[in-house]
């Protein structure tokens, strides 16, 4: 609820500071005293869009302060939460106008976007009139005001859409996998076996590559290594070495004793040279390859760091890239199977959507039935008896709501043409017909303010005060702001406000002024007699005020 609304320097208005009450206020004047110079600045403390240029001339900015009763489980609250800002009773909402067109907001004391007011605006305010494009007259919000007053849960359509929409996005998405894939059926046959042929298993290019060049540096060395073999061998050194060895042991009785230190130590050298002969011999061996093994080991390795560099790959990874080539195939091979399991799944889903928007259409239609009832039951009093309300219900794109698409129209005259409401009706036939549809629609909804702006506009006497009795009952679940020019509609409200605009020192200012019930039957008088306040017509406005 709208506890207090307070305009600083905004227009024609310098201070201002009003306090509005539970149930039905209303707010009169004549025209062009400020009325629509409040909801203005009610729709700029709340993000609405509206003029650009607020501030009140000599100013330097202009300010507005809402405050709002919060009881508990608000959807404001919510909104609040959302936008990380601590929930409680008061909701304060001030906003700030510059001269240079800046805008700055705060809600309790936390700056925010205009984004969150509007948020906060849509929980707290319903704003109506003849031009109303914010609600019953935008076609695009019935369904959803139909599902509000059928009492509708949504969210088993919702989760069957999600779920539809899950199961579409796989099927989708595995047949473009698929399509990818059946066009490089050719490249990865080819591929995988190539790959199964070769056989690379990891580390063995760098074993290779050891080994190759181990045999070619072999192949460098044995020259020499088999040349001091033969050095050493029976047909050099070692002929010798025994040659000398039998020379010096037929000489040695001769020499008295001094041929025995160099035999020995010929014989010690030897064996030394066998030792020799042996390790040359074993290195031998082991250099011994067939050129063949080092033909056949560079081929393999060649291919194997062939087929790195042709997939993009290292060579110990080809044995990995052959693995996942070969997923690739067995998606092939098992991808229709797939495809019928997931094209399965989407009939499958579709059903369950197609369940859930056909019992939320009976649901609907149901509710279009009553909704017309109950708006035919609130057009008569309004004088409207002979017009028509229809809810229509037609196919509509399908969406997480169901396929309907819900629309209100009206025939104003028996045999006449049903269309939109606001192209059939004319602007106190629309007035009647908003008044009675938010009647209908509105139920318990604690917290919520109704701003009507003139749209008892077109209609008097009777009428008008059936409308103004519409308006009592819906302050009765509801905070209710009026702005009015009916006396009728005046009388009947819990509270009154007096909107006039003064000049003072060619100054223009508007003042609202709270009545006592004397000062009420002055202002109605006016309402009803004009410029002229007449005897006759304070009576007449104590009898309104009394009915």
């Amino acid at each position: 609820m709208l506890r207090s609304l307070d305009i600083r320097d905004m227009l024609i208005i310098d201070r201002l500071s009003l306090a509005f009450q539970p149930g039905l206020n209303v707010l009169t004047g004549e025209t062009g005293a400020g009325k629509s110079i409040l909801l203005d600045s009610l729709g700029f403390v709340l993000g609405w869009r509206g003029r650009a240029e607020l501030v009140r001339s000599g100013a330097d900015q202009g300010e507005v302060i809402a405050v709002f009763d919060l009881p508990p489980g608000h959807a404001a609250r919510a909104v609040l939460e959302d936008a990380g800002i601590e929930a409680e009773d008061e909701l304060i909402l001030r906003r700030v106008n510059y001269t240079d067109g800046r805008k700055t907001a705060w809600v309790n004391d936390r700056r925010v976007s205009g984004e969150v007011l509007r948020l906060l605006s849509d929980a707290l305010v319903e704003l109506h009139g003849q031009h109303d494009d914010r609600g019953l007259l935008n076609p695009r919000g019935h369904r959803q005001m139909l599902d509000a007053f059928a009492g509708v849960d949504l969210s088993t359509s919702r989760h069957a859409w999600t779920a539809l929409a899950t199961a579409r996005k796989a099927l989708t998405e595995a047949e473009a996998a698929l399509a990818v894939v059946k066009a490089e059926e050719d490249f990865l046959r080819h591929a995988v076996a190539e790959l199964d042929k070769l056989d690379p298993q990891p580390g063995e290019e760098a074993l290779l590559d050891a080994r190759r060049r181990a045999m070619q540096g072999a192949e460098r060395i044995r020259d020499d290594i088999a040349r001091a073999h033969r050095a050493l061998s029976s047909e050099g050194a070692e002929t010798l070495l025994i040659d000398s060895i039998r020379w010096l042991e037929a000489a040695s009785d001769r020499a008295e004793g001094k041929l025995e230190a160099p035999l020995a130590a010929l014989s010690r050298a030897l064996i030394e040279l066998g030792e020799a002969q042996d390790g040359v011999e074993s290195c031998l061996s082991a250099l011994d390859f067939d050129p063949t093994e080092l033909e056949q080991l560079e081929e393999r390795l060649f291919a194997i760091r062939a087929l790195a560099r042709k997939h993009g790959v290292l060579p110990d990874d080809l044995g990995n890239f052959a693995d996942d080539l070969r997923a690739r195939l067995g998606a092939l091979d098992g991808g229709e199977r797939h495809l019928a399991d997931l094209a399965r799944a989407v009939t499958e889903a579709q059903a369950g959507y197609d369940s859930e928007a056909l019992r939320l259409t009976a649901i609907r239609s149901e509710a279009a039935t009553r909704l017309d009832a109950a708006m035919a039951a609130e057009l008569a009093p309004l004088k409207m008896e002979r017009a028509v309300f229809a809810t229509q219900i037609t196919a509509g794109d399908a969406g997480p709501e169901g396929r309907d698409a819900v629309a209100f129209t009206v025939a104003t005259n028996p045999g006449a043409p049903a269309g939109p409401l606001n192209r059939i009706a004319s602007g106190g036939e629309l007035s009647r017909f908003l008044l009675a549809l938010k009647v209908c629609l509105t139920g318990d909804t604690p917290g919520l303010t109704l701003i009507f702006d003139e749209i008892d506009r077109g209609v008097g006497g009777a009428t008008a005060d059936a409308v103004g009795r519409r308006l009592k009952a819906l302050a009765g679940t509801a905070q209710v702001l009026v702005v009015t020019h009916s006396p009728q509609v005046a009388a009947l409200g819990a509270h009154h406000w007096r909107v006039e605009k003064r000049v003072q020192d060619d100054m223009t200012t508007s003042t609202v002024t709270p009545l006592d019930k004397p000062s009420r039957v002055e202002e109605i008088a006016r309402m009803l007699a004009g410029d002229t306040v007449t005897d006759a017509a304070r009576k007449a406005a104590r009898v309104l005020l009394a009915g």
